[in-house]
């Protein structure tokens, strides 16, 4: 494990690293995991997936799973970053554990639902959005999801619905109205799409789907 990631989660230790000689920090080349509590392993794993080092971020997951084996929570988790990783079959076999472990457990079916869209079972994921939205009506997330996925079923009006609904929430704008102008724009509206993409672009940073709505409004702009 990387100790001066370690050193610098408050997660971790109280100060930003425990070990000394007088005011100097001293890191050790290795640290076990046995050693670290679970709140600094999720906090590792979660700092090591968002630098896409997918292998260390699995490995402290699993950790804390062998420690807790009954806990929902980490292994859906451990799904979310084998998913990112393209692990599929690893992340649906951990979000059908988080799910019989907790069946409340809301983001582990919007999660199942982003792996059965991603696999082309759109039926499949609107039933599991459904249950995500059953038990969690503000999931931002699987609003946007559930109407992408409607999108992709070619239900223009169900998708709009969900847009509409998750902006009520005031989070994730940019998002939605990326989203919501790809509908119209599939749709035929075109003066709609282009009036969302331009309101996409002013709040989305500079991302990948912000490189997409670039695309889509310039071959609505184009002659």
């Amino acid at each position: 494990m990387n100790p001066q990631i370690l050193a610098s989660l408050p997660d971790c230790y109280p100060r930003p690293y425990p070990l000394g000689i007088g005011d100097k920090q001293v890191l050790p080349e290795n640290l076990s995991p046995d050693l670290l509590p679970d709140r600094c392993l999720r906090s590792y794993g979660q700092a090591k997936a968002k630098v896409g080092d997918y292998l260390e971020a699995i490995a402290s997951l699993s950790h804390l799973i062998d420690r807790h084996p009954d806990n929902a929570i980490d292994y859906n988790n451990r799904g979310l970053i084998y998913f990112q990783s393209g692990q599929l079959l690893k992340a649906i076999a951990d979000y059908d554990k988080a799910i019989q472990l907790n069946p409340q457990l809301a983001s582990a079916y919007n999660n199942r639902a982003n792996y059965y869209a991603a696999s082309g079972s759109l039926n499949m994921a609107i039933a599991d959005y459904d249950r995500a939205l059953d038990l969690n009506p503000s999931h931002v997330r699987a609003w946007i999801n559930r109407g992408i996925t409607w999108r992709d079923l070619g239900r223009y009006l169900e998708a709009i619905e969900d847009f509409e609904v998750a902006a009520l929430f005031g989070q994730l704008q940019g998002n939605i109205y990326a989203e919501q102008g790809r509908t119209y724009h599939l749709w035929g509206d075109w003066n709609l799409a282009i009036a969302d993409y331009r309101r996409a672009l002013a709040q989305l940073p500079f991302n990948h789907l912000r490189s997409q709505v670039e695309i889509w409004l310039q071959q609505l702009l184009s002659p």
